[in-house]
């Protein structure tokens, strides 16, 4: 019986990786797209040559990427970011697979804010999104990126809402406090297993 996948997604500032450690407390091996991304970039000679030419010499520093330049560039320049996208999420993807080949249990967690928004829902057994009142995630993304609130709102207006996300998954997890957010990925852990035995996923 071949591994099924379970997308993971949200918004920013939702904590789809707190959500993400919580299966791996139930051993789901979990995929951070996100992560593994800026490994590739940093590791990829294929990719590091591609990103070079897409946005110049300057895009890497000592052989690190020069993340502040990148998002100054991208945050403007929609078309910029859609390019990048195409040169990094292939790569993520066939690094994906060849992750999953490893794997022997039941189902693995992908996680990914951009799910929905490139059209990826096809690839996925079942997918779930994480949500939180606006105000926290707010305050979550300020205070772990030092941002500021104005940038954080822009950034979270730019990306689909959670109401098209939640009519389109299977599960929705509510993550305010931790306790709660625990026992949700509890019950839902179980209820993706007896789907699985079941044969409905």
């Amino acid at each position: 019986m071949s591994v099924k996948i379970i997308g993971l997604t949200g918004g920013i500032g939702s904590g789809k990786t707190t959500v993400a450690n919580c299966f791996s407390t139930f051993d789901i091996p979990v995929y951070i797209a996100d992560l593994e991304a800026k490994k590739l970039m940093v590791t990829s000679k294929v990719l590091i040559r591609q990103l070079k030419q897409l946005f110049g010499a300057e895009s890497y520093l000592d052989k690190e990427l020069n993340r502040a330049y990148i998002a100054q560039k991208i945050f403007s320049d929609k078309d910029l970011l859609e390019k990048m996208n195409a040169i990094v999420h292939p790569k993520v993807s066939r690094h994906f697979k060849k992750w999953l080949k490893k794997q022997s249990s039941k189902y693995v967690i992908y996680e990914s804010a951009l799910i929905f928004e490139n059209s990826n829902t096809n690839h996925f057994d079942s997918i779930i999104t994480v949500t939180a009142p606006l105000e926290i995630r707010v305050q979550r993304v300020v205070e772990r990126d030092n941002s500021t609130e104005k940038k954080v709102k822009s950034i979270i207006s730019n990306q689909l809402s959670d109401k098209v996300k939640i009519e389109n998954s299977d599960f929705v997890i509510k993550n305010l406090d931790l306790k709660t957010t625990k026992h949700q990925v509890k019950n839902i852990h179980f209820q993706i297993i007896e789907l699985i035995d079941s044969g409905q996923i």
